[in-house]
């Protein structure tokens, strides 16, 4: 039996590939469509210049060379024996295709057993699905798309400035799934605009959709961001810590118990934000949601009823 009340990212990487795995992150000098003009203007209000990545090395390194720099500090701190090659910051999927063939392919190294693709639901193209086949079949790798879902309340993406719309995430998803590839699915709990039957609602949704990872992430406020603007001119009010651990507990309770959690709580350094997880570590705020389930004897999936509907007699 698991220590942990839901199904950790740690031992899914353990069962698919026997081996001890580590992310490689790889940034790109890159952007989105909903800062350039094409799905909107100034990007997600969450979001800062950094796109996302407040850990990686400077995309003036070839991938070559970021991969190789983070594979010999992970490899050297974690004992790790096999990476996956995550590319992290902004929409990867949003660049032309003979660049992102490019990138691809110099990613498809040996000892990288996956490639992990950050993108947004907008921004999945056949064409690009059909040349990471190619990638996947010629070179063994798997391929997994990190999808910002973020929430599934249309009026609360047209507050963050998302860009795209639920139906989008819908199609997103299964387009992917058709080729096979897995889906890993950002979702932010304790969105002010968002209340616990969205909170409920995103996990059926992405349950029945058959989405392979989650990360969850609490709402943090970065500097130089218009959400940080919004906060200072005090145009929404914070969720409290107790009602964010009420969310995440709701929400793995109606998840489908087979998809593996990356994290359930997100966190950035202190000195880019104006507020991330009340002033508590991260690791305190995870081990205090896992304790809580643990006493109530709630687990991921005990709520994961619903998928056969209602049964007539």
């Amino acid at each position: 039996m698991n220590a942990d009340p839901y199904y950790p990212y740690s031992e899914y990487l353990k069962k698919k590939y026997g081996k001890k795995v580590y992310k490689l992150p790889i940034k790109l000098d890159i952007t989105c469509p909903n800062r350039d003009g094409h799905a909107g203007i100034g990007g997600c209000i969450f979001c800062n210049e950094k796109g996302g990545s407040f850990e990686n090395l400077s995309e003036k390194y070839s991938i070559t060379q970021q991969l190789e720099k983070n594979r010999e500090y992970i490899k050297k701190r974690y004992k790790a024996e096999c990476f996956i090659a995550y590319f992290q910051n902004f929409s990867n999927t949003y660049m032309p295709l003979d660049a992102f063939k490019k990138f691809m392919l110099e990613a498809a190294k040996a000892d990288v057993v996956a490639i992990q693709i950050s993108t947004r639901p907008d921004c999945i193209h056949r064409e690009h699905l059909d040349y990471l086949q190619k990638i996947s079949d010629t070179y063994k790798v798997d391929i997994v798309f990190e999808l910002g879902v973020q929430t599934v309340n249309n009026r609360t993406l047209k507050i963050l400035n998302r860009g795209h719309s639920l139906s989008d995430t819908i199609n997103a998803i299964i387009k992917i799934k058709k080729y096979g590839f897995e889906v890993c699915t950002h979702m932010i709990l304790g969105l002010p605009w968002d209340d616990m039957e969205d909170v409920i609602e995103g996990a059926k949704i992405l349950s029945l959709l058959e989405t392979d990872q989650v990360k969850i992430h609490s709402l943090y406020i970065p500097k130089n961001t218009e959400l940080g603007s919004m906060y200072k001119r005090q145009e929404f009010e914070l969720n409290t810590l107790e009602q964010y651990k009420e969310e995440v507990k709701m929400f793995l309770r109606f998840l489908d118990p087979n998809i593996a959690i990356q994290r359930i709580v997100g966190r950035m350094p202190e000195e880019d934000s104006l507020f991330c997880n009340w002033d508590t570590s991260w690791w305190k705020i995870r081990d205090d949601i896992v304790k809580e389930m643990q006493d109530e004897n709630i687990s991921q999936g005990d709520l994961y009823n619903y998928k056969e509907g209602i049964l007539c007699i």
